[in-house]
Order: C-alpha cells, then sequence, then structure tokens
C-alpha cells in the first residue's frame, strides 16, 4: 500500500477539509483529491462521506484509520533513526503559526523571517490575528494564545510572560489634570477593546483599574487601539513591547495601572514527531527567553 496515499488520508481525516489538508502537506487541493480517489479505488469502498462542511470518515475510513496512524507512528520511527546526511538539508514544508496581532507582527514576524532564510525548504504562514485560533478546528499547526488550552491531545509549554501598561499620548496629558491616583483618571476618556467581541477574558484590564465614563474609540485590534492614543484619543491599556518604542507615548500610573499575561504555546500532539514542526517549536521557544527583556520592562 502507497505510504503517500495514507499520509494525505490522515491529513484529511485530521483537518476535515481538502483546502486544510492540502495546506498542511503543502501541495494543491487537487492533489489531496487524487490521492484519496486512488486510495479508495484501492480499498474498494468510499472513504469519506462529502459534505458541505467538509469531509467525514465513512465506516470503512474509520476502520482504516487506527492502521494509518500506526503506519505513521513507524515511518516517525524510522526517521529518527536515519543518518545525518539525510537531514542535512533541513526542515522542509509548510507550518502555519497562529498568534495575537501584536506579538506577532511586532515580535514574531522578523524571528520567524529570520528562521525561513536559514532553513529555505521551510516556509512559515503567520496568522497574526485579533481572535481565538483553534488547534482543534486545525486553524493552525502552532497556536500561541493568551490562555492555556484545557482539552485536547495538545503538547502546551509556557512560552514567556509579557507586561501591560496604560499608556497616553504626551502632548494630550499635558493639557488634561494631572493622574497622580486612580480617580484622577475620570478626566479622561478611553481606548478600548470591543466588549462583546473580546475573544479571551485576559484582556480585561479596566475593571481592576478604573470603569471609564466614556470609551472615545473601541476595537478589535491593538494596533488600531495604539494607533488612536498616539492621536490623543485617549488611554489605553497596550503591551510595553507596543509603546514603549514610541516617545510620544507615556505610561500613566506605572505603579497601579502595570499588567501581567502569559504567552501559551501549544500543538497538536500528533505533530511531535514531524521535523518541520520540532524546528519551528524549539525555535520559538528560543525567541521567548531571547524577547525577555523587551516583553517585560522595567
Amino acid at each position: 500500500m502507497d505510504w503517500d496515499n495514507l499520509r494525505y488520508f490522515l491529513e484529511l481525516a485530521r483537518s476535515g477539509t481538502l483546502a486544510a489538508a492540502a495546506r498542511r502537506t503543502g501541495v494543491e487541493h487537487t492533489t489531496v483529491a487524487r490521492r484519496i480517489q486512488a486510495l479508495e479505488k484501492q480499498m474498494g469502498a468510499p472513504l469519506f462521506a462529502r459534505e458541505a462542511a467538509g469531509h467525514r470518515l465513512t465506516e470503512a475510513g474509520r476502520h482504516l484509520l487506527p492502521a494509518a496512524e500506526a503506519m505513521e507512528a513507524a515511518v516517525h520511527g524510522v526517521e529518527r533513526f536515519a543518518p545525518a546526511s539525510a537531514a542535512s538539508s533541513g526542515p522542509s514544508g509548510l507550518v502555519r503559526v497562529g498568534a495575537t496581532e501584536g506579538f506577532g507582527t511586532l515580535i514574531l514576524a522578523q524571528h520567524l523571517a529570520r528562521l525561513t532564510q536559514q532553513h529555505p525548504h521551510l516556509s512559515i504562514d503567520l496568522l497574526a490575528l485579533p481572535r481565538m485560533l483553534h488547534l482543534s478546528r486545525r486553524e493552525a499547526d502552532i497556536v500561541i494564545s493568551l490562555e492555556r488550552p484545557k482539552r485536547g491531545s495538545v503538547i502546551v509549554t509556557r512560552l514567556a510572560d509579557y507586561t501591560l501598561y496604560l499608556y497616553g499620548q504626551r502632548e494630550a496629558l499635558a493639557r488634561r489634570p494631572l493622574v497622580s491616583q486612580p480617580e484622577d483618571l475620570r478626566h479622561h476618556a478611553f481606548v478600548s477593546y470591543v466588549d462583546d467581541l473580546l475573544f479571551t477574558k485576559e484582556l480585561q484590564f479596566l475593571d481592576q483599574l478604573h470603569q471609564p465614563e466614556r470609551f472615545a474609540l473601541r476595537s478589535t485590534s491593538i494596533t488600531a487601539q495604539y494607533e488612536a492614543v498616539r492621536a490623543g484619543a485617549g488611554l489605553a491599556v497596550l503591551p510595553a513591547f507596543l509603546a514603549d518604542r514610541d516617545p510620544t507615548l507615556a505610561r500613566v500610573l506605572p505603579q497601579a495601572a502595570r499588567f501581567t499575561r502569559t504567552f501559551w504555546m501549544s500543538m497538536p500532539l500528533d505533530n511531535k514527531h514531524q521535523a518541520r514542526m520540532q524546528a519551528v517549536w524549539g525555535f520559538l521557544k528560543d525567541v521567548g527567553q531571547q524577547e525577555g527583556v523587551r516583553l517585560r520592562p522595567g
């Protein structure tokens, strides 16, 4: 039996759609479809039911799944004992990394660009989005989130802590009464997230500090919030790695308005033996350590 056909079968079974399976294997969706058709012809039975939402395993497919997974484990075992020369070309293929918008854009993008220069056969999709990405839906291969996954067969590690402060534009602050205690914040408008579109409770800050009388602007995007504060719209809690680089901004109540959050990194357990996943996972762990001072400034 052709292992390549089984490999595409496993990816489609796990991802549920031809497009996702193609993305994970680095081929066109027509290639995945052709491989599945060849395997179904060999097995003499349909392995997937084609539905509007994607592909669902048939009874024959469910029976084949454990045998295909066992063959996958055997292949990975052989790969681990391959001579060093066989791996000299480095990791290859596509890895999709999901991260929060600010961290993905300002921290990860430059590092991941360097990684692809070191490994020319490796490709990265960086999803820097203001929402939660789900491993269970195969939206990404590796996800960096603000909440530790509590369910599923996943590997999880604490990537890094980061610090946030309350910021305002210096000129706008100078035109307002001095802020020396939380009660003085009543004189200021605020910039924040849209409450009913907040994708994690870890981004709720103001409840601990002050209940604003007015929000000048709210956005799902931390970059948009940052730009609004720069324009003098109001005060906002921003990551220090984003706001400290801007000389037009100043911290407000840096002792009282200081928050710490954690980036958690996770990937499906069945990805851990893939060379490209191991390379990106280890690289991102190193990035978390290297960026410690930038993420947690004093």
